[in-house]
């Protein structure tokens, strides 16, 4: 009876938190934890920078849950998100990719994806770093907004630049919502528990 009383009394405040509406959606699990440990945090660490790379280009066109359920299943399938090892994928890999259920089996994303590790590696090379590169747009800031734009006039300039990179699938849209994946931009919305306001008022 107790452990009954303390999950609903858990289930209670969890009903109090406001988070930005999309984390709300159907209160789904995935969504609300993604949305309160990962997204807009900034990040500097290349490995996790190209794994986003991979998810953002995998979910253009579709609903970010999809991706998100799918998750294991993509690190699975990519070795992991390493760069190294699939810019050197062969046709027979990409025949077993287009095969595996468990993630989105569209033969031009998982191209894309081929080519966008080898163009990662080469701006590695030129930057020493990816995030030297994507954080240097913004000259090392974060961007601040209330989470009602689908891109802008910075995700226009790097899903340009991107694109002259080699890379695909990074539309204005889908790099928009990558940077605010990887936390150049942190788009709380105003009434979000996770706003830059709220976070600065509770300090």
């Amino acid at each position: 009876m107790k452990i009954k009383n303390m999950n609903s009394l858990k289930e209670k405040q969890e009903d109090k938190i406001k988070r930005c509406p999309w984390a709300n959606l159907e209160k789904h699990e995935n969504y609300i934890h993604y949305h309160d440990n990962e997204w807009a945090l900034a990040s500097y660490d290349d490995k996790h920078l190209f794994e986003m790379i991979v998810l953002e280009s995998f979910h253009c066109g579709l609903s970010w849950l999809l991706i998100l359920n799918k998750r294991e299943a993509f690190r699975l399938a990519f070795d992991d998100f390493d760069p190294y090892r699939i810019k050197d994928y062969s046709e027979n890999k990409i025949e077993e990719l287009l095969k595996d259920k468990s993630i989105v089996r569209h033969q031009g994303k998982i191209r894309a994806t081929i080519s966008n590790a080898a163009s990662f590696i080469k701006v590695q090379e030129e930057f020493g770093s990816f995030s030297n590169y994507i954080w240097s747009f913004t000259k090392g800031k974060i961007l601040y907004g209330d989470g009602t734009k689908t891109k802008d006039e910075l995700s226009d300039r790097v899903s340009k630049d991107l694109k002259k990179r080699g890379f695909k699938f990074m539309g204005s849209v889908t790099t928009y919502s990558y940077l605010e994946a990887i936390g150049v931009m942190n788009n709380h919305s105003p009434e979000c528990y996770k706003s830059a306001t709220k976070q600065s008022i509770s300090k």
